[in-house]
């Protein structure tokens, strides 16, 4: 009945929003020109979702700033290709030395911050000292504790010293950790940031966009189109009829798969259907209760049907795994048989628990995701006996606030899109999370400084353990579907990073 009851309404959703989208379609379409119009080569504009609340990754966490901001504005001497390979950037190259604990990076040369000042190996140390200064608030400043010293060996070459061999440094450095900076452009990185990157910040209208332009003076290949805007959408129903109208050029990853068939068959559009590093995570605060009892957190796992979760919120779109991570990270198995869908065993543990009859509140991002998934989550947590009040959390102001900063709530769900966190996750106690990090931390440790197939056996026993104390529930892999113009080419596919890489992009 259950099962029934929820493809009905989600077949009746579907036509309701197609409905509302071609309506809109036919109000709109006349004033800025269909899709099919003739595009200004010289112009792209981005369709996304989650403003920043600032430019500040520094400070501030929220996946939105990265993704603006990453591989356009800002950086780093290596960075991480569609497949997921590390390649050289603003490094040209490393040597490690004989005992892993030191990687020698030479440097491009000629290359300009946007406001003028050469990078150099000095700005290297600045920024990776950075990282581990007071000056980061972050929480992924963590992944930069393995360094101990920053050596500046000339102003092309610099040497990096970790406390230890680390395998998982080199990629950390691919991220926001590793982005550059220059010492005199850091007095206002919330409103004006300063990057090595292909674009400079022209312009943000809060509430609304944030425009790029193309820099003349950028060392490398040049921007495929020198003018970027990024608007931003609360509503699915209006970013597609944006699309649509001519209004935008690309949707990146679409909020509204209910949708995707109407572009699918419509040659003036492509469909790209990709993948990410992003888990959707239901999550349990773990040192409050009834969540800090790790039955309660079992029978939830029980309780919660993964695939009819994915199916029914998202369309069937997405990767079913069991646990925090993605199928493209090396320590990846599926874990989905540790706690498959069983109501009664659910009961069970409640019952063990003294938490029948149970009632928590649901503490709900206001982004699409979260509230499809949070309407079905409900009703299954019905089923077993866990009576659940949803309160709504403006995303990203309130809910970071709320939730990941002073970890206000019991329960929660969100999109987790950091590249290999499941130690930024789990093996920080103080984390929004708060589990308790005590069985994984020594086996963590001692996985990074090994050899690469110890370290693979290591964190895959560190996945395990987190899943099976039930720490919190990976829904499914979030699928990156993006929708464009035909005319774009150079879109990746898959979100491989928080960034949304933009100077590949161009019309053809």
């Amino acid at each position: 009945m259950h099962r029934s009851t929820r493809s009905r309404r989600t077949g009746v959703l579907g036509a309701l929003l197609m409905s509302a989208v071609l309506t809109l379609t036919a109000c709109n379409a006349g004033s800025t020109g269909t899709a099919g119009s003739t595009a200004d080569k010289s112009k792209l504009t981005v369709a996304l979702t989650g403003e920043p609340v600032n430019l500040d990754f520094t400070t501030t966490a929220g996946a939105a700033i990265p993704q603006a901001t990453m591989s356009n504005i800002y950086e780093g001497l290596v960075s991480v290709d569609q497949t997921g390979s590390i390649k050289p950037l603003l490094a040209t190259g490393w040597e490690t030395s004989g005992d892993n604990k030191s990687y020698t990076f030479t440097l491009q040369q000629g290359v300009k911050f946007s406001n003028g000042a050469d990078f150099d190996a000095s700005d290297v140390k600045f920024s990776i000292e950075r990282v581990k200064s007071d000056a980061w608030l972050n929480g992924l400043k963590s992944k930069m504790d393995v360094v101990d010293t920053v050596e500046v060996v000339s102003p092309e070459t610099v040497k990096v010293n970790l406390k230890r061999p680390s395998q998982a440094w080199l990629y950390s450095m691919t991220t926001l950790v590793g982005a550059m900076f220059d010492p005199s452009g850091v007095a206002d990185l919330a409103n004006k940031p300063v990057g090595t990157g292909p674009y400079a910040l022209e312009s943000w209208t809060r509430g609304d966009s944030i425009k790029l332009t193309g820099r003349d003076d950028y060392w490398g290949m040049k921007p495929g189109i020198n003018n970027v805007t990024l608007r931003y959408f609360a509503d699915a129903i209006a970013t597609t009829n944006a699309l649509t109208s001519g209004d935008v050029d690309l949707i990146y990853n679409m909020q509204a798969p209910e949708l995707l068939s109407s572009f699918q068959s419509n040659p003036e559009f492509q469909v790209l259907d990709g993948t990410s590093n992003g888990e959707i995570i239901l999550s349990m605060n773990n040192k409050v209760a009834p969540f800090n009892d790790k039955r309660v957190r079992q029978a939830v796992m029980y309780a919660v049907d993964r695939k009819e979760v994915r199916d029914t919120a998202w369309n069937g779109l997405g990767t079913l795994v069991g646990g925090p991570v993605p199928p493209t990270d090396p320590y990846y198995e599926d874990l989905n048989d540790v706690y498959p869908y069983d109501p009664a065993k659910a009961k069970a543990l409640l019952k063990e628990a003294g938490a029948e009859n149970l009632d928590i509140t649901f503490t709900v991002p206001t982004r699409p995701y979260a509230t499809a998934v949070a309407e079905v989550v409900f009703s299954q947590l019905k089923e077993v006996g866990i009576n659940v009040k949803i309160q709504s959390a403006e995303f990203p102001a309130v809910w970071l606030d709320q939730v990941f900063n002073r970890h206000d709530y019991q329960m929660s769900v969100v999109l987790a899109v950091e590249a290999r966190d499941v130690l930024t996750m789990f093996n920080n106690p103080n984390y929004y999370i708060g589990y308790d990090n005590a069985k994984i931390k020594d086996e963590a440790a001692r996985a990074d400084e090994s050899d690469v197939t110890t370290y693979i056996a290591g964190m895959k026993n560190v996945v395990r353990t987190v899943v099976e104390d039930a720490a919190s529930d990976t829904l499914f892999i979030f699928p990156n579907i993006s929708v464009a113009k035909a005319g774009l080419s150079g879109i990746g596919a898959n979100s491989v990073t928080e960034a949304l890489s933009l100077a590949p992009i161009a019309w053809s």
